[in-house]
């Protein structure tokens, strides 16, 4: 990462690192890299330094009242330190000072930042509702529109909806055709609410949780290097089924991709490897390790990834259509594409100018086309039979910030991504600029200076502003992408009649919108486990205490998945009960809590058994 940013060495706490770009922040790390005189042992030496540092500090703290003016040109040396153009730089308090004083672009952005600005067009975000939206909606791609199906009644609420479509199915009043109508709008009309079923508590926090494409399983990937799996062919009675260890995981787990037949769990961390981990319950052994540097080591072996060029991190694995490939983004700015059965590396392509957060197939029954996205705010798109040229077949622009998440509806053609603008986009291949397009017109020129590192600081609305080169069918807005790499989604066929676009968001909320840009809904996952975690009150710990001031509440909600045949959503979140723990959510459709049904709000631990709030 280029962005500029600036810390005191001696506070900067492993527990402020990010979750999936800690190398960013390691001091020396990148001016290692590029000293000439690097030696791969400088460890010894910082310990020294900052021993120095501290007896400085001391000595001047005893001679402060005395000799004021020494103060300000002596001590401290190094130990504030500044990243400009990618290299860590240790500076003296008088430098900092003098730094802010001519308030230099290449550390504050640009000339004029922090002055009086003319306020942005108003009307610079896209219209609500958007009106290709509006025509996705009426095509029948995604769901059907109410007024397609004619009808008389008119209804309260959806709840009423609901119960006077069933009774007419029951009395069949209506004819063949408009009964099928009827059912999938039924479908897409149960949307899940904010009274939870059930939490499930986790011991550290919780970075992925998806459903297997039958809805027969659902696995949740933690921090603490484990992946719970849980059996949910009956979506309302789940069942512990078992749980894998990353066997030499690097701060976290950054990924899981289910094969398409349910055996296998491909499982990253920030490491040049894939364990495929199998997911009979009856199987203890250990997992398999896929080496994708090709290097022959493993863990600890090889070094920290950011001294040795063989050496990566992987932020996204998916497992081609067929099982017998792995497409992951790396650090390196790369796409690689492995293939299990000969363990080989069939291509590594660096096809971006920055960390490569998400990858995806467009079609889960084809392995040609498949879509990576971006820190440098961009989407490529590359064909399998074409990657050995190492040319993208087109690119999509129109973020200004990087890429968290990519999402195919597998059809081959839509795409939906979540950026750090907080803004999630929809695509159409069909509407992909050309690779010559991308060269000639060179549309990350307008994001190339950009300086928020949205690990500390969001990017204010006042700061967004419109691609000039956006080539999105439509952009979503409400949610905030901030801190971690949040996930979006497609709302499923079965469930949902393809009717919704989702993503989870920093403020502790599940947002659902409809295909025109309208929020279709919202659940409040932050404040319904406050409620059944008993801590309505409680203030966020560290890691999280100094994120109030960007909204932080008591949930961080990663990823939401919607059960592919229920109406259904598990969000997977951070913190919660004023601790470093994760958990599931697990929130269905309730027309009401007072009628008959399952216990709601069960507070369960791991291997779903009853807890009780710590």
């Amino acid at each position: 990462m280029s962005h500029p940013s600036l810390g005191r060495g001696s506070n900067v706490a492993d527990d402020d690192i990010d979750d999936d770009e800690q190398y960013h922040t390691a001091p020396g790390e990148v001016d290692d890299e590029l000293d000439p005189d690097y030696d791969h042992d400088d460890d010894e030496p910082e310990e020294e330094d900052d021993n120095e540092d501290n007896e400085d500090n001391e000595e001047e703290e005893e001679e402060e009242e005395e000799e004021d003016d020494d103060d300000d040109s002596d001590g401290q040396e190094g130990n504030f330190f500044i990243d400009i153009g990618g290299r860590m730089l240790a500076l003296t308090l008088p430098q900092l000072h003098a730094l802010i004083s001519r308030e230099d672009p290449s550390i504050f952005g640009p000339p004029g930042r922090t002055r009086p600005r003319t306020p942005p067009d108003p009307d610079r975000f896209p219209k609500v509702p958007s009106e290709k939206g509006t025509e996705l909606m009426d095509s029948g791609l995604f769901g059907v529109t109410p007024a397609a199906v004619p009808s008389s009644t008119k209804y309260s609420s959806p709840q009423a909806e609901v119960a006077l479509r069933l009774l007419d199915r029951e009395l069949g009043l209506r004819d063949p055709i408009d009964q099928r109508m009827d059912q999938r709008i039924l479908a897409q009309t149960m949307i899940p609410s904010d009274p939870a079923d059930m939490l499930i508590r986790f011991p550290q926090s919780v970075y992925s949780g998806q459903f297997s494409d039958d809805g027969n399983f659902f696995y949740a990937v933690g921090k603490d290097f484990k992946v719970r799996m849980y059996d949910t062919s009956n979506p309302y009675n789940w069942r512990y089924y078992k749980t894998a260890r990353f066997p030499f995981g690097q701060w976290t787990l950054s990924d899981a991709s289910l094969s398409p037949d349910n055996r296998w769990l491909a499982i990253t961390s920030l490491l040049p490897h894939v364990c495929l981990a199998p997911t009979d319950p009856n199987d203890s052994g250990d997992p398999y390790t896929l080496d994708l540097s090709n290097t022959g080591l493993t863990g600890r072996e090889q070094g920290a990834y950011w001294r040795d060029a063989r050496h990566f991190a992987i932020f996204s694995v998916r497992y081609s259509g067929d099982s017998r490939e792995l497409v992951a983004g790396t650090n390196r700015n790369s796409v690689i594409v492995y293939d299990i059965e000969s363990r080989t590396v069939l291509h590594n392509v660096v096809g971006h100018n920055d960390d490569v957060n998400a990858v995806c197939f467009a079609d889960k029954s084809s392995p040609h086309i498949l879509y990576s996205g971006s820190d440098d705010t961009t989407i490529k798109v590359w064909d399998r039979r074409s990657m050995a040229d190492r040319r993208a077949a087109g690119a999509f622009v129109g973020h200004i910030e990087g890429l968290t998440y990519i999402d195919s509806k597998n059809d081959g053609r839509y795409l939906l991504s979540n950026g750090k603008d907080h803004s999630m986009k929809l695509w159409d291949l069909r509407m992909a600029m050309s690779e010559p397009d991308f060269s000639s017109k060179d549309p990350t020129r307008c994001t190339r200076n950009r300086t928020t590192d949205y690990r500390w600081t969001e990017l204010r609305d006042d700061d967004w502003f419109p691609h000039p080169h956006d080539n999105s069918v439509v952009t979503f807005r409400g949610h905030r992408v901030t801190r971690t790499l949040i996930r979006c989604h497609f709302s499923p066929p079965g469930s949902t009649n393809s009717r919704y676009v989702y993503s989870g968001s920093f403020d502790g909320k599940v947002y659902i919108w409809n295909l025109d840009a309208t929020l279709a809904g919202t659940i409040d996952v932050g404040a319904e486990s406050q409620r059944i975690l008993g801590r309505a009150n409680a203030r966020p710990s560290p890691p999280y205490r100094h994120l109030r001031d960007h909204g932080y509440t008591a949930a961080c909600i990663r990823e939401a998945h919607w059960h592919p045949k229920a109406p259904m959503v598990v969000a997977s979140a951070w913190g919660g009960d004023n601790t470093d723990s994760g958990f599931c959510s697990v929130h269905s459709f309730n027309d009401g809590l007072e009628d008959e049904g399952i216990e709601m709000g069960r507070l369960l631990n791991e291997r779903l058994e009853p807890s009780q709030p710590a």
